[in-house]
């Protein structure tokens, strides 16, 4: 899904991202959401008709990743090769997400370009050698801070817990290379004051704005305990700190070193998509690096709720991860897509249930779209032998639809796009669903059809054309969230001979009335959501 129009050529990217994923274990349903979310986001602003970049990838260096590939008596290379190629793209494939570039931090356009960016901080005296003591969490790959530990219960009695993962901190003390962090405290909380929009939501702004306001200390960027990571530079006994390894992946994927004209017209990114528990490395660390090597900083950081069951965050660790082949096989992957950024307001945690899946797919999904689209390819079918009518002498109950629809396509159009709101632009899609099935019901064409005089038959055509328009229009806005359902919707009304290709069609246009020609060949196509059938127990 490449950009593409002359209008195009030399234009900034709408460039966005989502975390590098570690490769200690298999995706879940947590990695899922980011994902989906950022390709939401990105097919929507390439349907706007702009040039989009889209990258994730895998982190895949650091002492997390060595003890697992030791655990499982492999190499960490060969570890993350098959978590890589069997795991990850695998499933980025299945949920269709349509990313431009996919980075491993072991390749070498990304390891060497590192080594310069690290050796130039060095170079500049931003960095300088020192020792630390501290408990680190391996989980985490952090240093953390004394009082954010918690006190350790039961068979970990007396010992200091990490607040995410819930198991013992390592006690470390080591010489390390340092970043002088605690510099850019008062920049960062200048940039912070002058871009309020750079940290979302509000709430992930004013903890970072506390936490910067309490002092910023130095950072450790290497570690010379273990060995598996990108060597320092100038001192081969170290390897640089796996965050700061990571967070340059969103400069080095675009070109950064390497391909000018091309970090040019990408970098900095539009949107970082980040979990919650990243938040300060997103917002503060990676900022201050920029800073310091003179390069911009990105247009938001976006952090994301947790999803939780159970009340557990959803986590390989705690036993609560879920495979999202579990959900796709039984769903489908339009209404995974679909269902988590329906009900889950983005920026918040979320609970997931089964039972609240089935309830919103049955009713909104099923009864409500599916069902609607469904009733007018068969009426179309049953009344004008499939060729879609001429609308005639439209009316109050017409001008209404109209008009609910470019409510709709306006708030969706700034909701999804501008706002990250997903849930609230699905709203308004679907309330506009809700309008349509609600004229129908009221304009009973059913009924109406019994009726042969051609003023009755007029009146057919009117309102099935109304209906049938209004669905050309719901496949534009919800090609983003379900490709696949749209794409079928798209082909069902005979839009695709009529208009072109539905990725082609602009969010911003879909409001524009009677695009859909009369003629069209309406077809009554699959079922766009089958009813549920109930799950076998395992």
């Amino acid at each position: 899904m490449a950009a593409t129009g002359e209008e195009q050529q030399g234009a900034k990217a709408f460039y966005v991202t989502t975390p590098i994923y570690y490769v200690n274990d298999a995706p879940h349903l947590g990695h899922a959401y980011t994902t989906v979310a950022g390709d939401v986001l990105t097919r929507w602003h390439r349907q706007r008709g702009e040039k989009v970049w889209y990258l994730t990838g895998t982190d895949e260096h650091g002492q997390k990743v060595m003890r697992t590939a030791e655990a499982n008596g492999v190499s960490p290379q060969e570890w993350c090769d098959r978590l890589v190629e069997e795991a990850w793209k695998p499933l980025w494939e299945h949920l269709e997400i349509a990313n431009d570039d996919f980075i491993r931090t072991t390749q070498e356009r990304h390891t060497a370009r590192v080594r310069e960016f690290v050796q130039d901080l060095y170079d500049k005296g931003e960095i300088y050698q020192g020792s630390y003591e501290g408990p680190y969490c391996v989980g985490c790959e952090e240093y953390k801070a004394p009082g954010d530990l918690l006190d350790g219960e039961g068979e970990w009695a007396g010992q200091k817990l990490c607040p995410v993962h819930k198991k013992p901190v390592d006690i470390l003390k080591e010489e390390n290379y340092f970043f002088r962090l605690s510099e850019y405290g008062p920049k960062l909380l200048e940039h912070y004051e002058r871009h309020p929009e750079f940290i979302q939501p509000e709430s992930a702004r004013n903890e970072v704005v506390s936490f910067v306001r309490r002092g910023l200390e130095d950072l450790s960027i290497s570690r010379s305990t273990f060995d598996w990571g990108v060597k320092v530079p100038w001192d081969d006994k170290h390897v640089i700190y796996v965050w700061i390894d990571a967070l340059l992946n969103y400069a080095t994927a675009v070109g950064y070193g390497s391909d000018q004209a091309k970090f040019e017209e990408t970098f900095p990114a539009d949107v970082h998509l980040v979990g919650k528990d990243i938040l300060r490395f997103h917002a503060v660390i990676w900022p201050a690096m920029l800073m310091a090597q003179g390069l911009p900083l990105p247009g938001k950081v976006v952090a994301h709720g947790w999803l939780m069951v159970g009340g557990e965050k959803m986590s390989k660790s705690n036993l609560t991860g879920i495979k999202p082949q579990d959900l796709t096989g039984h769903f489908g992957v339009d209404a995974y897509r679909w269902y988590f950024l329906r009900g889950i307001q983005f920026g918040q945690d979320g609970s997931f249930s089964w039972e609240d899946f089935s309830v919103r797919y049955t009713s909104e999904l099923a009864n409500d779209y599916g069902n609607l689209a469904s009733r007018v390819a068969a009426m179309v079918n049953k009344y004008f032998d499939g060729l879609l009518p001429e609308a005639k002498g439209a009316g109050e109950a017409e001008q209404a639809v109209r008009d609910g629809l470019a409510k709709a396509v306006a708030e969706a159009d700034r909701r999804i796009g501008d706002e990250l709101d997903f849930s609230g632009g699905i709203l308004a899609v679907f309330d506009f669903v809700k309008q349509v099935n609600g004229y129908l019901t009221e304009q009973q064409p059913w009924k109406v059809a019994k009726d042969t005089s051609p003023e009755a038959q007029e009146r057919l055509a009117t309102i099935l054309y109304t209906a049938a328009e209004s669905l050309r229009a719901c496949a534009v806005l919800l090609n983003p969230v379900m490709p696949r359902t749209s794409g079928l919707l798209w082909d069902s009304l005979g839009a695709e001979a009529a208009l072109g290709p539905l990725a082609e069609q602009r969010v911003q246009d879909a409001a524009r009335w009677g695009q859909l020609p009369a003629g069209s060949t309406v077809t009554k196509g699959a079922v766009l959501f089958p009813r549920l059938e109930e799950p076998k127990d395992a």
